[in-house]
């Protein structure tokens, strides 16, 4: 079922996609971390011209079947690289997360990579230990899908 996962660069035609992507209140609560205001689209294209012009980003479009279907990233945190992604949420299931982010593991040569997830969003936990990350401690911060702190696992996709 996955065969068909695609990574390719951002397009411009892209982004009202991912914009409404972000506007699943189940979603937006499932992933924790997301926008303070989805609807904000001021913001959210600011944040989008952001990670396009930064040059240590990684930004790649999915496409099942040539249809988008979420985006993945690695981006730097300190001296770290951190990947996360987005799949719209009527996708979730079918093996898309998995895919995306095993194939952007591969376009990156660094090691270690690190990733964040809710302690409760089992389906991602499930996503970034298929692809070799492992739990390597806890944190809890404001998640602005669920205007509480949530309890949240750091992740470690180690060298080697």
């Amino acid at each position: 079922m996955t065969s068909d996962v695609r990574l390719r660069p951002v397009r411009d035609g892209d982004l009202p996609v991912f914009f409404s992507h972000e506007q699943d209140p189940e979603a937006n609560w499932v992933a924790a971390f997301g926008p303070a205001d989805p609807a904000d689209r001021k913001a959210f294209d600011a944040l989008w011209r952001r990670i396009r012009a930064d040059p240590r980003v990684v930004s790649r479009t999915v496409t099942v079947d040539d249809e988008v279907v979420g985006h993945v990233l690695a981006f730097p945190i300190g001296e770290r690289t951190e990947v996360s992604y987005w799949i719209d949420r009527r996708r979730w299931g079918r093996g898309y997360a998995t895919a995306a982010l095993a194939a952007l593991l591969r376009e990156l040569p660094q090691r270690p990579v690190h990733a964040r997830a809710a302690k409760d969003n089992l389906a991602s936990l499930a996503v970034l230990r298929k692809c070799g990350f492992v739990v390597r401690g806890e944190d809890k911060g404001y998640a602005n899908g669920r205007g509480a702190e949530v309890e949240e696992y750091l992740l470690e996709l180690p060298a080697g």
